[in-house]
């Protein structure tokens, strides 16, 4: 082969490579979890203070145009729905190839689940590795939560899964996503709307501690050494819910071994009167995860506890972050109808379906 043959077939393939790249980030399912990511890839670099990692609690319970707005806290959500703890450590590593944030904030409450059963549902691995951009970190993520080998060519490539997907090629929303770039109005927030009644358990009379899984417990020193490598101030976080006594107890066993690590764990469900949480009120789905009366009580807590312990930045007022001046405008918008749907829904006591 000469050297223009060869240089042709380097052109070609480096020409498919980013035809197939380009395809499969347009045609991956779009939603909530597609437009938190993508909007995360598109913010300016190392303009992020707080980077917020986690499952589902994450992204409805924490405005960050809220703590933009009231506090000039820069902070984004790469969070996804049961995302595994596996994970962590990928995206807080894909995070800081684009930001240099001042603080990380984890989310505990998947260290409470049992690995496996979450791996058995492709959709909560794909939540994370079908939302990152391709890269060596995305790969070594897929192998890292993966087990079965001969499926890992469906997560490397997942044009695999989404070939079924071709009218995404036409709808302009998605087209926008050819390079996993674009911007996310609400900077990763979903407003949840609609009312599940439920009570506080007191779990205070819960004090054994009970281990986790050793699959979980590992996971939690693999990252507990690697947080140490970034030398990154870590918040861990344990975000308002109604839990049952399995999950106080593994609590009790997890949080002194990363407080013995030097990091700090803010537990909401020990300020739920602070807070002003009301779970007649302020849940959606019977005290799981905050509608949108908790989530302004959350990220007001959360704001002010930011404010009084971290020496973070406060960015009004500066034109880099004119977008955040546009998410909170929005936010305020969004929040305050969001915020009467719930109330109507209270006063007319309709309730959001319970599903088992």
């Amino acid at each position: 082969m000469t050297k223009k043959q060869a240089l042709k077939a380097a052109l070609f393939v480096l020409g498919f490579l980013f035809i197939l790249r380009t395809v499969t980030y347009v045609i991956r399912t779009n939603g909530d979890v597609k437009d938190r990511f993508v909007g995360f890839y598109a913010e300016e670099k190392d303009t992020i203070d707080v980077i917020m990692v986690g499952s589902s609690p994450v992204y409805p319970t924490y405005s960050a145009p809220k703590l933009y707005g009231e506090h000039g806290i820069v902070a984004y959500p790469l969070s996804s729905n049961s995302q595994r703890p596996k994970a962590i450590r990928y995206l807080i590593r894909e995070a800081l190839k684009t930001q240099n944030p001042s603080l990380f904030i984890i989310e505990l409450r998947m260290f409470t689940m049992p690995d496996e059963e979450w791996e058995e549902n492709m959709v909560f691995t794909r939540g994370v590795t079908d939302n990152m951009k391709y890269s060596l970190n995305r790969i070594q993520a897929i192998n890292a939560l993966v087990s079965n080998k001969e499926e890992r060519y469906t997560y490397y490539f997942d044009i695999f899964k989404y070939h079924s997907n071709w009218k995404t090629l036409f709808l302009p929303s998605q087209l926008v996503c050819w390079d996993y770039e674009e911007a996310d109005p609400l900077k990763g927030l979903a407003i949840k709307t609609g009312v599940g009644p439920t009570e506080l358990k007191d779990m205070s009379y819960v004090t054994e501690a009970q281990a986790p899984t050793d699959e979980q417990v590992g996971v939690l020193y693999d990252l507990l050494d690697y947080l140490g490598e970034t030398d990154k101030q870590v918040l861990f976080i344990i975000s308002p819910y109604v839990m049952e006594e399995a999950a106080k107890a593994q609590y009790n066993y997890i949080i002194p071994i990363i407080e013995e690590a030097g990091y700090d764990v803010l537990d909401l469900n020990e300020h739920v009167e602070e807070i002003g949480i009301d779970f007649s009120m302020d849940t959606y789905d019977y005290g799981s995860h905050v509608n949108a009366l908790g989530e302004a009580k959350c990220t007001a807590f959360l704001g002010k506890y930011l404010e009084e312990n971290y020496d973070l930045p406060d960015r009004r007022g500066n034109e880099t972050y004119a977008s955040w001046e546009d998410a909170w405008e929005l936010y305020q918008v969004e929040q305050a109808k969001a915020e009467a749907s719930c109330l109507e829904d209270i006063a007319n006591e309709k309730w959001t379906e319970l599903i088992d």
